[in-house]
């Protein structure tokens, strides 16, 4: 059989483990998880979340794992869900619920993957509290080191599904968390001026995070102990614009009529020279046809890739960050009911997975200039999050415990051994606790945790790791078909949009088909060093 290691059992994982079960023979599948329990993944784990925190996707938005995960919900007793506040009765495909729940549904299924896999012939085995910490390719296979100790099967591929990468939790201080994921869930915070940078949804997790330990929600409302007065949360950005609520929209999604595939395939094929213009003039035409009204009010035609995202952002920086929240969640709230699509948002939202081809193919000049400008009006837009989380937010803030503060673009942070101070302009301002909740950063091959993997790559030459349509790396050519990587911050480079779960089963299914063909094509590489 061939051998075939998988690394890390978050969703990829899973999606990879499932899809292997699709390969014409039964293989060997050998998986690692560093924590104690496999099939889970960090973003749904028990101890990295609290059950207020909810997914930011929906049943009908999830890749099925032989069963939607509502037909799955469906099947579990009123009891169960009532320990998440979710009234059985009630359930839809449009729901979004505790991030908790979801790991639940992903531990499930992947068992049901093991058990599937054994009576299809596979050999499956489990390893849990089982961290990787080398990697060793050649072209004999490849070697692993598990919890420091060699590890004895040589593996004729393996798949690396590590997922996000967070600062360990002894980079934490009382005072300082370098992100919400690095000791904050299980840390006391005491009743005192909390800074919070970052103002999306992980910024929100984070604020309520530290919020419940201090009060109660009830009805909408929040409940501040007496004895948590002194407690003041301040989330921060450059521009302190909150997210906006999950829109209403056709699912999946119906087709686009300029900008498809096939058209952005043919503008790569032109060439790099203009490349970013003449796609950003497609999308216009794209606006300009689903919603002729709003691309008017906005002037839509005197705009450029550079200048959109200031007219994006245009209403919402003239308004109060809580007063937008506010009238944009009725808004949304209404056209749920109503099932009314707003046409701008819908089609800015399908538009951004067929631009983002488009991003390995850019001049340096115009990548730049995408992540400054259209890439940030796409993220605004697909990581609107739950209803639920704008009403918490403004129940918080209607109890006097939470702010919003825009930065600007120059602003000094300085993080002290018992607090942290921030200097933008004029304005001073201090905290006793301070989070770094800005989200996942991309990375380089010299971030690489495995150190025989890093050396090798490093004598590429290049700053990114290289590899194929079906993601095995391609260089070198030594190791060519050996290691999938379907890593998350090192793909977010060519793929900025990689992180939601569709995208985890795309790269799974592509990783998968690796088990039975080489590495084909190639991906964008940067020369190396690059800093």
């Amino acid at each position: 059989m061939k051998k075939i290691a998988i690394i890390g059992s978050g969703p990829t994982g899973i999606y990879t483990f499932y899809s292997l079960l699709n390969n014409p023979s039964p293989l060997s599948v050998t998986v690692f998880e560093q924590s104690d329990e496999a099939g889970v993944g960090m973003p749904y784990s028990d101890e990295e979340n609290s059950r207020l925190m909810l997914a930011n996707i929906a049943s009908i938005e999830i890749p099925p794992l032989f069963i939607t995960y509502l037909d799955w919900l469906r099947e579990l007793s009123e009891s169960h869900l009532a320990r998440y506040n979710v009234n059985k009765a009630t359930l839809h495909d449009r729901q979004f619920l505790p991030r908790i729940l979801l790991g639940e549904y992903f531990r499930d299924r992947f068992l049901t993957i093991v058990e599937k896999a054994r009576q299809r012939g596979f050999e499956v085995e489990i390893h849990e509290s089982s961290r990787v910490t080398d990697l060793d390719a050649s072209e004999s296979g490849v070697m692993l080191s598990v919890n420091d100790e060699p590890f004895p099967t040589r593996f004729d591929l393996a798949v690396v599904a590590t997922g996000h990468v967070w600062p360990d939790e002894e980079e934490s201080t009382r005072s300082f968390f370098p992100s919400p994921w690095s000791g904050l869930m299980d840390a006391k915070i005491p009743a005192c001026t909390v800074g919070i940078m970052g103002t999306s949804l992980s910024g929100l997790d984070a604020a309520m995070a530290v919020a419940i330990q201090h009060g109660d929600f009830v009805d909408n409302r929040f409940i501040l102990d007496e004895a948590s007065r002194a407690l003041k949360i301040t989330l921060m950005s450059r521009s302190g614009i909150l997210p906006e609520a999950d829109f209403y929209c056709p699912l999946p999604y119906e087709p686009l009529s300029v900008l498809t595939e096939e058209t952005v395939q043919d503008e790569i094929d032109k060439g790099e020279s203009g490349l970013l213009d003449r796609i950003y003039s497609l999308m216009v035409e794209e606006l300009m046809l689903a919603d002729p009204a709003w691309c008017k009010e906005i002037a839509l035609h005197t705009l450029t890739p550079d200048t959109l995202l200031e007219a994006w952002y245009a209403d919402r920086k003239h308004h109060d960050a809580f007063r937008w929240a506010e009238e944009n969640l009725k808004e949304v709230e209404q056209n749920k009911r109503d099932k009314r699509t707003v046409a701008w948002r819908y089609t800015i939202l399908r538009l951004h997975e067929v631009v983002q081809e488009i991003v390995p193919h850019l001049t340096d000049e115009d990548r730049d200039r995408f992540k400054k400008g259209l890439q940030r009006v796409f993220i605004d837009n697909y990581a609107a999050i739950p209803s639920q989380s704008i009403r918490r937010l403004l129940a918080l803030r209607e109890a006097g415990v939470i702010d919003a503060v825009a930065l600007g673009n120059d602003y000094q942070l300085e993080v002290g051994s018992t607090q942290t101070t921030i200097t933008a302009g004029d304005k001073v301002y201090q905290f006793d606790v301070y989070i770094d909740a800005r989200g996942q950063k991309p990375l380089k091959v010299k971030d690489l945790p495995f150190p025989s993997l890093r050396k090798l790559l490093m004598t590429t030459g290049e700053a990114l790791p290289e590899f194929g349509e079906d993601y095995t790396l391609s260089a070198p050519a030594s190791i060519r078909g050996r290691v999938a990587f379907g890593a998350i911050p090192w793909l977010m480079h060519d793929q900025p949009f990689v992180q939601g779960l569709t995208e985890c089963a795309g790269v799974a299914e592509a990783m998968a088909k690796a088990a039975e063909r080489n590495a084909s094509g190639r991906r964008r590489s940067l020369p190396f060093p690059e800093d």
